[in-house]
């Protein structure tokens, strides 16, 4: 019973087709009344839309249409004694076909909106994990540079009277400066964050007010932290070339990362290409204040200089 239920699944289509040529046969000279019958076909239907989709779905259900007309034609044609059709057994089929091709695409589309959550649910899990390794691969004993960079971009903002809220979102986004590939995994944060939204309201009474504001106060704060990074990613990754930015269209949390960034990079002798020729000492990047960065985010970083000194 099990290697015949593993073979069935392993070819479905087949079993299908099986399925429907066996009910053919048997309306066909086992039934007396062949129209009380047909909604056997419903069975094959449903199956397919469940396991193969909408498209096979309907395409199962043409199939079985096609087939029964067939043996009404066939009948009729080989045994001539037959009575023709009366217009109720027309009305009859037309209403059963058209039933089993919209049952086909409700069952199917259900289907398939049910493997796109899925879909979803898995990337979003995806995503909470990769932050998740980025967040164990940060937190080691050696700082790593993402580290350094929180650690200096918090404290930027901190000079810059920002307010603890902006603060904890600007370190949580700059420690997920390195997370891989970061124009491809920018996406994850907007779908964990659409997810664990989801699930804080789905969850109801069967999670505790404590799950409830874990998952609220996560996806709160990956909302918050994924237009700073695509900001940074785009400013100051893409358009690093360009030293004379449009201030009013970056967001201050994207410049101060950007800024102690720079500020590690010139630490480790690690400059990239467009800031090589402009920046060679701290004191160069005063003259970046107002061009590439916000004049208060340059004040607050040379008041930490000077009070660290």
């Amino acid at each position: 019973m099990r290697r015949l239920k593993t073979f069935a699944l392993r070819h479905f289509e087949t079993s299908l087709i099986i399925i429907i040529l066996f009910g053919i046969v048997v309306i066909a000279f086992l039934v007396n009344y062949k129209f009380a019958f047909l909604n056997f076909f419903f069975l094959p239907v449903i199956l397919a839309g469940y396991y193969l989709g909408k498209s096979k779905a309907v395409l199962t259900a043409s199939l079985c249409i096609l087939l029964v007309v067939f043996y009404h034609i066939f009948s009729r044609v080989v045994f001539r004694s037959l009575p023709q059709m009366s217009l109720d057994e027309v009305l009859n089929i037309v209403t059963w076909a058209g039933f089993l091709i919209l049952t086909a695409a409700v069952i199917g589309a259900i289907t398939e909106q049910r493997e796109a959550r899925l879909r979803s649910l898995q990337k979003a899990y995806s995503g909470v994990l990769e932050i998740m390794v980025k967040y164990l691969e940060v937190a080691d004993e050696r700082r790593p540079r993402s580290v350094r960079v929180a650690h200096l971009a918090g404290k930027i903002a901190a000079a810059a009277k920002m307010n603890t809220f902006q603060i904890e979102n600007i370190k949580s986004a700059a420690l997920l400066l390195e997370a891989g590939d970061l124009r491809s995994n920018l996406h994850l944060y907007d779908e964990v964050a659409a997810f664990m939204e989801r699930e804080s309201k789905l969850s109801g009474k069967a999670a505790d007010d404590r799950a409830r504001v874990l998952l609220r106060t996560t996806a709160s704060l990956l909302k918050e932290v994924e237009p700073i990074l695509a900001n940074y990613f785009y400013h100051y990754v893409e358009e690093a070339e360009i030293l004379d930015k449009d201030l009013s269209t970056v967001p201050t949390g994207s410049s101060i990362i950007a800024l102690a960034d720079l500020v590690d990079r010139l630490n480790t002798d690690m400059l990239p290409a467009p800031w090589k020729n402009e920046v060679r000492t701290l004191q160069d990047i005063r003259k970046l204040s107002g061009r590439a960065f916000p004049a208060a985010a340059v004040q607050a970083l040379f008041q930490l200089v000077s009070s660290s000194s």
